[in-house]
C-alpha cells in the first residue's frame, strides 16, 4: 500500500478531479486546506525582510491550496496518478501542484 499525496494549487479543478478519481476506483481520501510557506513567512512580524514583502504581496494574491491524501493499493497508484495528471495537467508547470507517494508498512481502519 502507498500514501499518495497531492498538493493542489489549481483548486478550481477540485470537483472534476474528485469525480474522475471516484470513477477510476478511488473510494476515499482526506482533503485539507493548505498554505504555502511563502505566505506564512510574509505574515511573520519578526522577519524584517518579509515585513517589506507584506506590502508588496496583497492579501487577495494569497493562493488557496488543497492537500489531498489517499491510501491506495499498489495496483491503484499508477491509475490514480495518471487520472490526476489528466485533469490538472503537467506538474512541472509552475503553480500546478506537487504529487508524491510514500510506502505504507501498516494500515488499520480502511474497512476492507
Amino acid at each position: 500500500m502507498q500514501l499518495l499525496i497531492l498538493i493542489l494549487k489549481k483548486v478550481d479543478l477540485m470537483d472534476k478531479l474528485l469525480k474522475e478519481l471516484a470513477e477510476c476506483g478511488v473510494k476515499g481520501g482526506t482533503i485539507l486546506d493548505g498554505t504555502g510557506m511563502a505566505n506564512a513567512l510574509v505574515n511573520m512580524e519578526d522577519l524584517p525582510i518579509f515585513g517589506i514583502l507584506r506590502h508588496i504581496v496583497d492579501d487577495t494574491d494569497k493562493e488557496e491550496t488543497k492537500v489531498l491524501m489517499f491510501v491506495l493499493k499498489d495496483e491503484q497508484v499508477m491509475v490514480t496518478r495518471n487520472t490526476i495528471k489528466s485533469i490538472i495537467g503537467d506538474l512541472s508547470t509552475p503553480n500546478t501542484g506537487i504529487m508524491f507517494s510514500i510506502p505504507i508498512t501498516y494500515v488499520e481502519g480502511l474497512g476492507e
